[in-house]
């Protein structure tokens, strides 16, 4: 059976830490705690759980402070998590499966990050990460801001989600970052213009998050993936901004990279048809939505709401406009499936029932 590092960074974690711990102190054979700056009680916390906390000084770079953390790991992989992350239950057994089942030939295991999940246990954002990593391969963190793990070799997927459950946002923070990489005269990299786009879209600075999507577009470097979702999240900035046209050509725009229409751009379709009360084409592209699924081996970002509850519920409200109440009251019940205590939902629900029962009398 392999043995197991955990590896961490801190920094005012108190609310945080010891949920953090309490999901996977029992998996992992040691536990090692960087902190870069704490002010509250962390570290305090982190000594209950191991005596192996260490300080690193915060250079503005986390991979930096990831690959400091790294150091300290003795066993023969690393496993890492941010505070405000948690191993539920079912994936705390599925780990211990892993554990003592995994190939040491194996130099990475990727995991699920559930980023994002809604009050019903939906899942709304997902996508791999290599997470588990064997310790002698000094595999590095690379990047300033949305750092990754440069990884080769041996990779197997597992079916593992480590769930982040933030409470606090840091408004502003990986602005700043970007913002001193300016400053500084860095050339940026396709990923870099992507990841500047998502934080600058993310605080309002709509116009400048699509000129920072449409860099990374110019390059023909990068990943594949980003640019699908630069043509998708710049259609949401135009959405933002009131500029239908250009919000329908940048969705489109993302099927020049995905070459298969995704749910996340053909529920935005719909939405955008919807919007204009041309209920018949939103229909259209919400059916397509829901008919496809998503790859579970897909790195990139998948948003499971817009293959599952979301084009049914808007599919019910175009039927309703259009006086199909039947049918209106059957994609508002698949979406009630999803989310069965949606307040929305269920006055759909009584009222089609009325429409309904008036309609048969």
């Amino acid at each position: 059976m392999i043995t197991i590092s955990l590896c961490m960074i801190v920094k005012n974690e108190e609310d945080v830490l010891a949920r953090c711990l309490d999901s996977v102190k029992d998996i992992v054979d040691e536990i090692n705690i960087v902190d870069t700056g704490s002010t509250d009680r962390t570290v305090e916390i982190a000594k209950k759980y191991t005596d192996r906390v260490f300080f690193f000084k915060w250079t503005g770079n986390f991979a930096d402070a990831r690959n400091e953390s790294f150091k300290y790991a003795t066993k023969d992989y690393i496993f890492f998590v941010d505070a405000d992350d948690v191993l539920l239950e079912e994936d705390q057994l599925k780990l211990i499966e892993l554990k003592k089942s995994l190939d040491p030939s194996v130099d990475s295991v990727s995991m699920f990050y559930d980023a994002g999940t809604d009050e019903y246990g939906n899942v709304t954002l997902r996508y791999r990460r290599n997470r588990l990593i064997k310790r002698e391969r000094n595999f590095q963190w690379q990047g300033d801001c949305h750092n990754y793990l440069e990884v080769y070799g041996n990779i197997v997927n597992s079916d593992i989600s480590i769930t982040h459950k933030k409470i606090h946002h840091s408004t502003g923070r990986n602005l700043n970052i970007y913002q001193a990489k300016i400053d500084k005269g860095d050339i940026f990299s396709a990923r870099d213009y992507f990841y500047y786009g998502n934080e600058l879209k993310e605080n309002g600075h709509y116009e400048r998050a699509i000129e920072s999507y449409n860099k990374n577009l110019e390059l023909k470097s990068g990943w594949i993936e980003d640019k699908v979702y630069a043509c998708i999240n710049k259609a949401d900035c135009y959405r933002f901004l009131g500029d239908t046209d250009n919000e329908l050509k940048s969705l489109f725009q993302s099927f020049e990279y995905s070459k298969t229409p995704r749910s996340e751009a053909c529920s935005r379709i719909g939405y955008n048809f919807q919007r204009k009360r041309e209920y018949i084409p939103a229909i259209f592209w919400y059916e397509i939505a829901t008919k496809s699924k998503p790859d579970s081996n897909q790195w990139s970002f998948t948003y499971p709401a817009y293959y599952t509850w979301y084009p049914h519920l808007q599919m019910c409200v175009c039927y309703y406009n259009l006086g199909d109440f039947q049918k209106s009251y059957e994609h508002n019940e698949k979406a009630r499936s999803f989310r069965p205590h949606d307040e929305r939902i269920l006055q759909n629900k009584a009222l089609l029932e009325e429409k309904l029962r008036i309609e048969v009398n």
